[in-house]
């Protein structure tokens, strides 16, 4: 089942980044990466055509409390949100306590290792305070890089499968899981 998660209040620090809920003045660093060619098709997103779409999206990123901005040298250069993952697609996980994380970074970050330190941020995060079961990760099939980040991150695979863009097209996907008790171990 997807538990309740609240970011409102929480802010985690690894070594390079600050993972912290949205505010209203992130908005130009937040256009600076969405509005970028590239990023956001890896997630299934449009570049954002204006800075008007930009703040209809980060109003929803905090009114939803489960977002955090990864905030490095001052700056917002991504996301990582904590989603609710589909229960109709893995009914056999309703008996444990999961979430889904899905992230993007701006492009000018890629390749520094900021991404992984993201994620087992969050993994920490959602396994010692939430106290989560498990926690679901996917990837398009052509994001390598993706895919890099979630075997760093100790995720292996689950279930391939197909998922329908906000853009309208069809990905093949591959759905990663990460349980506690693996985790721990």
């Amino acid at each position: 089942m997807n538990a309740e998660v609240d970011i409102s209040n929480v802010r985690l620090t690894t070594p390079r980044l600050l993972l912290r809920p949205w505010r209203a003045e992130d908005l130009d660093d937040f256009y600076a990466y969405a509005s970028v060619d590239g990023v956001g098709q890896m997630a299934g997103w449009k570049p954002h055509g204006s800075r008007e779409e930009s703040a209809r999206i980060l109003q929803g990123f905090i009114e939803h409390k489960r977002t955090f901005a990864l905030e490095f040298e001052g700056k917002v250069i991504g996301s990582l949100g904590i989603e609710r993952y589909d229960e109709a697609r893995f009914p056999e996980l309703a008996e444990l306590r999961c979430r889904e994380l899905g992230y993007v970074l701006s492009k000018e970050y890629w390749g520094r290792g900021l991404m992984p330190e993201a994620v087992s941020a969050a993994i920490r995060y959602l396994f010692e305070d939430v106290q989560l079961d498990a926690i679901l990760c996917g990837h398009f099939l052509r994001n390598r890089q993706s895919a890099r980040v979630q075997a760093k991150c100790g995720f292996h695979h689950y279930a391939f499968g197909v998922y329908r863009t906000q853009i309208g097209t069809i990905e093949d996907d591959e759905q990663n899981i990460l349980y506690r008790a693996d985790w721990q171990g």
